[in-house]
């Protein structure tokens, strides 16, 4: 009897039986030939088993503390031992992206062994109890998964103590009977990085105490690198991709890419690793009732996580470092104090495997909107905070000389040479002269490595598509009238996929960043034949420029396809003027192009160079962060005295996330050893030799990269179909796919459209009347069909 190759069912009548089962959406078994197909394609890889491996098992067991002191690179002898991998070569060829690689030669080495997540975990306060209960202090897995449950619940106190005090749960016999016993449990769990307050003193009064809410930035880095969530998502080795060996065509993607990595690693000590750090801040509403509740959140993160990992709202790579008290703007100094210390003098930490390494964490980027980016580089309004243009030179078609860190530094110590900065208001006319806004000391002034012009970087959500809403719609609208680009919105043949906008855009309040993109796919067809030619012109090499910046992977063909884009606009810019696209308030023509944006734009192929492709800047992660760390903590709060409740929550969120992958994690080593030990000793004989040769690649599997899901080929597994025999290929022929829609033809189609020539045939042969008028062949386009799926 024919079974199932999958799941091993047998009981089918025939051969084709077993391809309906599989065919089924809801059965696990319809993916069996795309795993054949991707098993297939791993085996047909070469193996890398003479490649030299990057890092090897440290010999030397070193203890390692967060808080510990660290010598500087000249007494490392004395304490750690020699790097335990030897320096790889600088030039191989990529066989996973096509690019030949050359990586920076001696960085990233290991000294010795330190804690792994589980090590720390192992070592809590609470370790004695859980040799017996796992899950203490709770009474055992279940009581776990129904605390988890509760605490993610979202419901109130009240309503916990309420589902708590029903009969039907109080013959499970809970450890806990209340919402705050629980609570007191889940604050036993493993900690992370602790929160911390500081209370500022003001010189003016004010109705409630100002207090800082923070955690120790480097405990947060330190926390984010050894976390294996990231387990072999971490580049460490900066490194410049080719498109050939002849090293004529650079490729940028991931910021370990660009120039400025390569740059900061010559600085460091030979063998240490740069750790870029990401910070990112902006004043956000915690609630959308009224009253002015609003909070300040500083997030970090690091630019070493691959970017395909980072940009993923559930892979939770940025941390809440600190909660901004409103009032008055607190310099970051305090807050950064040991971060700045650890890019210049080093500091030791382990990363997701243990192996401890020499840490250097200058600042990468800073993910900010345009006016905060202004109050970052320390100058004015009207005044670019990245180049040397004031507001009248925004619509040049040149970038202007960097803004650079020492340029500030320079002015802000001759208006310090002037006046006092203790005189507030003389000090601030004074930097006005320089176009500065009066801080006397920027928190970047002693950042080692660090300069506003470089990590101050494209940002795409306000850059690139904020400034099509604000700009380029409306010079559409102005010219081509609010009326017509509403009807030729509202006529356009909805789309599965798209955005239908059939009452039009004119009138659309409070837009997204969603509508943004949506409205950029249908603008230039829009605008066709209704603006002039030399409009259409402009806008499109506006999006033009505005695609090709958002590619995950730029080559030095694309940077100058990117400045040919934005030199066509400008070539073309005046013409929207002339025809009343720029227009103010009272419907009076703007005749200049003072728009900050523009000007911003003339630093994006530059920043690419250093720093990589601009989507991995992109706020849509950190706006999206907004939500998970401070707007849903916020709605558990009683609406009252906010920031310390928000960092209650996210501090029993982040233990229960922490215990449940630690948990996870012993119960598969648990699995392991059972298996290990039911083998027999032939077997774990046979075995040891490929563990031993595998071990450093073992499958991680709560890794973000075990998690995702593979992308599938379509034409891949229709070629492997076509030489099946009929009747055994799954049926009906489609491809389960969701929330996209996907267009490829089966050649395994043939049979039918043979059934289909012998109907013809037929027809042709005895040529009723009624069929007369029947073309006497089948066309074309019915010798292979073609299926649209969604």
């Amino acid at each position: 009897m024919p079974r199932c190759p999958s799941c091993g069912r047998g009981g089918f009548k025939d051969h084709h039986a077993v391809a309906m089962h599989m065919s089924q959406p809801k059965s696990g078994c319809n993916t069996w030939v795309n795993n054949l197909v991707h098993l297939q394609e791993s085996l047909a890889l070469p193996s890398s088993a003479g490649r030299p491996r990057r890092d090897a098992t440290p010999d030397a067991t070193v203890p390692m503390d967060i808080d510990q002191e660290f010598p500087p690179p000249d007494s490392l002898a004395d304490s750690y031992a020699e790097p335990d991998n030897p320096n790889p070569s600088t030039w191989n060829h990529s066989q996973c992206n096509g690019f030949y690689s050359e990586q920076f030669e001696g960085a990233a080495q290991s000294y010795g062994h330190g804690d792994t997540f589980m090590d720390k975990f192992n070592r809590d306060e609470f370790s004695d109890a859980r040799k017996s209960n796992l899950y203490y202090p709770f009474a055992c897995r279940n009581e776990w998964e129904l605390a988890l449950w509760l605490l993610r619940s979202g419901l109130s106190m009240k309503a916990i103590d309420a589902f708590l005090s029903l009969p039907i749960v109080k013959l499970l016999s809970l450890s806990f009977s209340t919402a705050r016993d629980l609570r007191g449990r889940a604050e036993l769990l493993p900690s992370g990085p602790r929160w911390r307050s500081t209370e500022i003193k003001l010189s003016h009064p004010t109705k409630h105490p100002v207090l800082l809410y923070w955690r120790d930035a480097l405990e947060c880095i330190a926390w984010i690198f050894n976390h294996p969530s990231f387990r072999d998502q971490l580049d460490l080795i900066p490194e410049r991709l080719y498109t050939s060996d002849a090293k004529l065509c650079r490729v940028y993607t991931e910021w370990m890419t660009g120039d400025e990595a390569w740059h900061m690693q010559s600085q460091l000590p030979e063998g240490a690793t740069l750790i870029g750090t990401i910070l990112s801040s902006d004043k956000t509403n915690i609630t959308n009732i009224c009253g002015g509740r609003v909070a300040h959140p500083l997030l970090i993160s690091l630019a070493n996580i691959k970017m395909s990992t980072r940009l993923k709202l559930s892979s939770r790579s940025f941390m809440l470092t600190a909660l901004l008290p409103v009032p008055k703007f607190v310099h970051k100094n305090k807050l950064l104090d040991p971060v700045k210390k650890a890019a210049q003098f080093g500091v030791m930490l382990p990363d997701t495997k243990g192996n401890l390494r020499y840490c250097f964490t200058p600042l990468a980027g800073y993910i900010v909107d345009t006016p905060e980016a202004a109050m970052l580089a320390c100058v004015g309004g009207k005044t670019s905070p990245i180049t040397m243009a004031m507001f009248k030179q925004f619509g040049d078609p040149f970038r202007h000389e960097p803004r650079t860190a020492a340029t500030t530094l320079a002015q802000l110590s001759v208006v310090k040479s002037k006046v006092d900065p203790a005189d507030l208001q003389a000090f601030f006319r004074e930097a006005q002269r320089f176009h500065l806004n009066g801080v006397s000391d920027p928190f970047w002034r002693n950042f080692p490595l660090s300069c506003p012009s470089i990590f101050i970087t494209p940002e795409l959500l306000h850059y690139i598509h904020k400034e099509s809403w604000d700009h380029n719609v409306q010079w559409c609208l102005n010219i081509v009238g609010e009326s017509e680009v509403d009807f030729r919105f509202s006529v356009l043949q909805p789309t599965a996929g798209l955005r239908h906008f059939k009452g039009g855009i004119s009138k659309l309040n409070q837009v997204t960043g969603r509508v943004h993109r949506d409205v950029q796919r249908y603008l230039i067809g829009i605008i066709a034949c209704a603006a002039p030619s030399e409009v259409t012109a402009a806008i499109r090499a506006l999006m033009d420029f505005r695609y090709r910046v958002q590619a995950y992977r730029i080559s030095d063909d694309d940077i100058h396809l990117i400045s040919a884009a934005l030199s066509e606009f400008h070539a073309n810019k005046d013409t929207i003027i002339e025809h009343g696209g720029r227009l103010g308030k009272g419907k009076k023509v703007i005749n200049n192009w003072h728009i900050p944006k523009l000007e911003l734009m003339q630093g994006i192929a530059p920043s690419i160079k250093r720093v990589g492709v601009t989507i991995q800047w992109t706020a849509d992660t950190t706006e999206h962060a907004h939500i998970s760390e401070i707007k849903t903590p916020a709605g558990s709060t009683n609406n009252n005295n906010y920031d310390p409740q928000i960092c209650r929550y996210l501090d029993r969120a982040e233990k229960c996330r922490a215990f449940e992958l630690a948990t996870s994690l012993h119960e598969q080593e648990d699995q392991t050893a059972l298996s290990d030990s039911g083998r027999s000793e032939d077997d774990r004989s046979d075995l040891s030799d490929d563990e031993d040769n595998d071990n450093d690649n073992a499958a991680q599997p709560f890794g973000p990269s075990n998690l995702a899901r593979p992308s599938t080929n379509y034409f891949t597994i229709s070629a492997r179909l076509s030489a099946k025999q009929a009747g055994t290929i799954p049926s009906p022929l489609r491809s389960f796919v969701h929330a996209v829609t996907i267009t490829h033809s089966f050649e395994f189609f043939a049979q039918q459209v043979s059934e289909k020539l012998r109907f013809w045939q037929r027809i042709t042969a005895y040529r009723p009347d009624d069929v007369t008028d029947m073309p006497a062949h089948p066309t074309q386009s019915d010798s292979v069909q073609v299926a649209q799926v969604s």
